[in-house]
């Protein structure tokens, strides 16, 4: 294993730590890389509360993020302050590398590597991270298009850009962020270990039914998701009632978000009544996992989905929207169905299809979770990071020396 010499410091921003894959990402990367030589300042901002927290994660890690308080997910005149106090820790730790996430994230402390480095031969390595994009399919035209424009002026000042799939380089390669050169694709890893391992698997699956009030001898669809728009819950509850008249079907929903009155309320919802269930967000998304007979996901665009992953590493099937980098995560017909994002009729098709076959969905389940988990670990996510910085930090050496 090659390392960096002790303590060569990093600094990873991330706006919040909110229930998802940016935040799972930075947390174990601050961990995980000190053993390659890396010293991380993490530093992270507030969540929204319906967005839920990853604290718990952070502090099983042993990680202790900075936070700032002013660093949130709307824009505001609070930016101004958040972008000051990031110039200050930037100038204090004078770090190598500065590692940005996600879009809040990644404007300001891109902005603010700029103020604290205005010297390019004095600036770090600076490394973002698009976890997915806001670009398209979240904001108005105009709102989008002053996005987009921002990451077209922050992109030279980045040394690269890691996209966390073919499928989303491609899409911001197509709305001109950057040429296809500025980007490598990093796919992202976890620890898959809690889901694939199985342990106490029918005890679990078990004592989460009965919280839930399901019965042995109902079928259980499960959509893991925070309650926003670009999740599409609306049409997983259209899809939940257009295959409702099994009755020995139950439909559960994990999460949370500022749509949850509105969905809470639908008609859909309202119909399904009971056949529905809402846990809010929870932590023991293996146990979920191993509670459900097949995963969902009905956005309108992804990243990489974890939650498709996670379901996969715990040999559970599953049916998809076929957007953004879901397919890069799901081997349409292998791990589960892919349907197309306007189609609730082909969606319900793919799950009826599941859910009539017990062996078709354990045949899915055990070819997903063979993809899976040698492809999304955690330890070849730290590796190639460690790889990545290394081979950046040697080029500025480098450069510096043939000055």
């Amino acid at each position: 294993m090659t390392t960096q010499p002790p303590n060569t410091r990093v600094t990873r921003i991330i706006a919040r730590l909110n229930i998802g894959g940016p935040a799972i990402q930075a947390v174990t990367l601050t961990s995980e890389l000190e053993r390659f030589g890396y010293a991380t300042r993490l530093i992270r901002g507030v969540e929204d509360p319906a967005e839920g927290s990853m604290d718990y994660l952070a502090e099983r890690y042993g990680v202790h993020p900075t936070l700032i308080p002013e660093l949130r997910r709307n824009p505001g005149p609070d930016d101004l302050v958040a972008l000051a106090r990031i110039v200050r820790l930037l100038r204090h730790d004078r770090p190598a590398v500065v590692h940005t996430h996600a879009a809040k994230g990644g404007t300001l402390g891109r902005l603010a590597t700029l103020i604290a480095f205005p010297r390019r031969r004095h600036r770090p390595v600076v490394i973002h991270t698009y976890h997915g994009h806001s670009l398209s399919g979240y904001f108005s035209g105009h709102t989008a298009a002053v996005y987009r424009l921002v990451e077209r002026l922050l992109a030279p000042a980045t040394d690269v850009l890691l996209a966390v799939s073919g499928e989303v380089r491609d899409d911001l390669v197509r709305l001109k962020v950057a040429g296809a050169g500025s980007f490598r694709v990093m796919e992202l890893g976890f620890e898959l270990e809690p889901f694939s391992a199985d342990h106490n698997r029918a005890a679990r699956r078990r004592a989460l039914r009965q919280r839930w009030g399901v019965g042995d001898e109902e079928t259980v669809v499960t959509l893991i998701a925070r309650l926003v728009p670009i999740k599409r819950v609306d049409r997983f509850l259209a899809v939940a009632r257009h295959v409702a008249g099994n009755d020995r079907v139950r439909f559960v929903i994990v999460g949370d978000g500022e749509l949850a009155a509105e969905l809470k309320s639908s008609p859909d919802a309202v119909w399904l009544a009971d056949r529905l269930i809402w846990t809010g967000f929870m932590r023991e998304i293996a146990d979920v996992c191993y509670a459900s007979d097949v995963v969902m996901l009905t956005s309108d665009n992804e990243g990489t989905p974890v939650s498709l992953i996670e379901a996969q590493a715990a040999a559970v099937p599953v049916v998809a929207t076929d957007v953004g980098g879901v397919r890069s995560v799901v081997a349409d017909g292998e791990g589960g169905f892919l349907g197309a994002a306007g189609s609730d009729e082909q969606l319900a098709a793919a799950l009826q299809r599941l859910l009539g076959d017990p062996s078709l969905r354990t045949r899915m389940g055990l070819a997903g979770r063979a993809q899976v988990t040698t492809r999304f670990t955690l330890a070849r996510l730290v590796a190639d990071h460690a790889a990545l910085y290394e081979e950046l930090l040697a080029r500025r050496r480098a450069a510096r020396q043939a000055r």
